[in-house]
């Protein structure tokens, strides 16, 4: 597929036309050298891709994207969409190509692909199948970009950002799922709904498996700097442990009911992965709940196993894990979480 990116040789002969149209001012220096390119790919321009695209656009998160889909003809549409679009972004040279050199030198590389499930195809054949494409996919982008940081954003997350470390050879900390950072967004938002406040002022995190093992910290979570179950204590305020599980219920079957409602999810996802991009590439260092090895922490043993935790981020990946106290019934239930994982990863045989 042929790559297409802005040019100044459109004069006759590809003249370099930048000379006519600008006259450089007196005694100027050349452009510093140390001026930072950020380059972002993304694989696969599906919903989830394009949404992420749209959004790391739409917030300057890069002065170059690349794209990357199997599909030749979707995938030029898609670029050319958006570089239609140039006169209401900020400039950003979008790129696209099914060759996964155009991805070479990119500082983060998110990947979104991965198969559908078919009709009454078995969540296991369905992650074989999955497996085969990151063979497909990790090994290009580990070799175009070797010190580039790898988000996994393909499902299932845990899982599938384990078998990306395994190709890519990267040390840990430079490979990371997307894993319940989303989740965690819904959770803050219901409680802010419950309570009248602002979702922002709400501290709370899912942790362990993307998906229906997932474990609610209720015991952490504050509004506003008030811890809310030991406000609720010392006031006396009784309140129904089924209350709080309901609303544990309603994130994790949150991404169902938009799917049953408009056939996928994108928007929310491609906000939560922009922002991770915006944490690690501006090393600004804030705390996600992302997909992590978690071997070693709060008890997890048995092999090395990705699940989210809460996680400082910055320029070199995950700088590390916050040491969040969990009560010894939500460590168990993580401890299931990665259990659960472990023993998908077994019957896969990786």
């Amino acid at each position: 597929m042929q790559k297409s990116s802005s040019s100044s040789s459109l004069g006759p002969g590809g003249l370099d036309l930048t000379q006519a149209f600008f006259k450089p001012i007196q005694n100027a220096a050349p452009p510093s050298p140390t001026t930072r390119h950020i380059k972002i790919s993304v694989i696969g321009v599906g919903n989830v891709g394009m949404a992420i695209a749209q959004t790391i656009l739409t917030q300057d998160l890069a002065d170059e994207l690349a794209l990357v889909d199997a599909k030749p003809d979707k995938l030029r549409g898609e670029m050319l969409d958006l570089q239609h679009a140039a006169a209401f972004l900020p400039r950003t040279n979008i790129r696209a190509s099914v060759d996964y050199s155009v991805t070479a030198a990119s500082d983060l590389c998110i990947v979104t692909a991965g198969a559908r499930q078919l009709p009454g195809e078995s969540r296991l054949n369905l992650l074989h199948r999955n497996v085969s494409l990151f063979q497909t996919i990790i090994p290009p982008l580990a070799r175009y970009s070797p010190d580039s940081i790898l988000l996994i954003v393909s499902n299932p997350v845990d899982i599938l950002t384990y078998i990306a470390w395994k190709l890519s050879g990267f040390p840990s900390n430079r490979v990371i799922g997307s894993g319940t950072n989303l989740d965690s967004s819904r959770f803050r938002f219901l409680i802010a709904d419950h309570l009248d406040v602002n979702a922002q002022d709400v501290q709370a995190y899912i942790v362990g498996e993307h998906g229906d093992s997932s474990v609610a910290l209720w015991s952490s979570i504050s509004v506003g700097g008030v811890p809310v179950l030991s406000f609720l204590k010392n006031q006396q305020i009784k309140y129904e442990k089924e209350t709080l599980e309901h609303i544990h219920k309603t994130v994790v079957d949150s991404a169902y009911e938009v799917i049953s409602l408009k056939g996928y999810t994108s928007w929310a996802i491609g906000y939560s992965v922009a922002s991770l991009a915006r944490t690690i590439l501006r090393d600004q260092r804030r705390v996600h709940p992302i997909s992590v090895i978690a071997r070693g922490f709060h008890g997890i043993e048995g092999g090395d196993v990705f699940l989210s935790l809460p996680a400082q981020l910055g320029r070199g990946g995950v700088l590390g894990v916050a040491n969040v106290c969990l009560t010894e019934e939500e460590a168990q239930k993580l401890r299931h979480s990665a259990q659960t994982i472990l023993e998908l990863q077994s019957q896969l045989g990786v």
